[in-house]
């Protein structure tokens, strides 16, 4: 990724980026740091997600070793996500990248409504 003092950004590592990164995969961690939880009680905690993106998250993150699932031998059978170590070690960047994202949102916005402007007037 670092070569030579430059900052390239390889196909593995986007894709990592790309998948633990994305809107349901960051609520998901937010939700999983700071208990386990079921399926059903991250679907209500975020109510937006549908079953579906829920479940290839979920499964996404559980694949790059970021959450882990664990089947209890109940009736019915439950399966419950925790964040893992690993995953844990995201907490850190991510709240850099807020913390960014917070001190500089008056720039963006002011960015983004001049770029607004400047396509509604077809420039």
């Amino acid at each position: 990724m670092d070569t030579d003092g430059g900052l390239r950004i390889d196909a593995p590592h986007r894709e990592l980026l790309d998948q633990v990164l994305d809107k349901w995969s960051l609520g998901v961690l937010n939700e999983l740091c700071e208990r386990p939880c079921r399926f059903n009680q991250l679907r209500r905690a975020m109510p937006a997600v549908t079953q579906k993106s829920l479940t290839t998250t979920l499964r996404r993150l559980e694949r790059n070793g970021v959450i882990e699932r664990e089947v209890l031998s109940t009736r019915p059978v439950a399966i419950v996500y925790r964040i893992t170590p690993l995953g844990k070690t995201l907490r850190q960047p991510i709240d850099v990248l807020l913390a960014w994202a917070s001190e500089h949102m008056p720039a963006i916005e002011h960015a983004r409504d001049a770029f607004d402007m400047r396509e509604d007037a077809g420039l």
